[in-house]
């Protein structure tokens, strides 16, 4: 009678989750498209988060603190996050880990190239910090996929652009190093 307790106490907690329809944690988002691999379309309607970044222009080596936060009450559940230049379609820059809801992922070979959720927790903000590399050239903005719920995704979330400086005008951190003249 106790075996068969701990057999029906075992299967209770290892399937029933998935009888019942719970999310499961193994959701991936394609590195490329940027799409889960669910069966339902993404929305269309404008998605109620936004990316957030601490700086406008950036040069290689800069770290840019960037945030994806939920407006209101939505949270989300999952995400991808990753930096692209301006219609390109691969992730630059490296991303540095420094919340513990995100973990890094490895897209087109380059470890930390995106970041993602590190669990099923609904969040309402998660915050990360990406490290320009040495190649881009041109503009760029961090474009996310962000996971409400199973039925409700969205597909293409886009930060404001930032612009490369390659003048000194910017230190490592992504602080100005301008001079501010103020006269009296």
């Amino acid at each position: 009678m106790r075996r068969q307790s701990c057999f029906i106490f075992l299967f209770c907690g290892i399937f029933l989750p998935g009888i019942l329809g719970f999310p499961q944690t193994n959701t991936s988002i394609d590195c490329d498209s940027l799409l889960p691999n669910y069966e339902v379309e993404p929305q269309i309607s404008a998605p109620p988060y936004i990316i957030a970044v601490s700086f406008d222009n950036f040069e290689p080596g800069n770290e840019v603190q960037v945030t994806l936060e939920a407006l209101g009450d939505a949270g989300f559940k999952g995400f991808n996050l990753q930096a692209r230049e301006i219609d390109g379609d691969v992730p630059v820059g490296t991303f540095k880990i420094t919340d513990p809801n995100t973990k890094g992922l490895e897209c087109h070979n380059m470890t930390n190239s995106a970041v993602s959720n590190a669990n099923s927790d609904v969040k309402q903000k998660v915050t990360t910090t990406w490290i320009a590399p040495h190649d881009v050239k041109g503009e760029l903005q961090f474009i996310a996929t962000v996971v409400q719920n199973l039925e409700n995704f969205w597909v293409g979330i886009q930060s404001k652009t930032l612009t490369p400086t390659h003048s000194g005008s910017v230190n490592a951190t992504g602080k100005s190093k301008r001079k501010v003249c103020l006269s009296v």
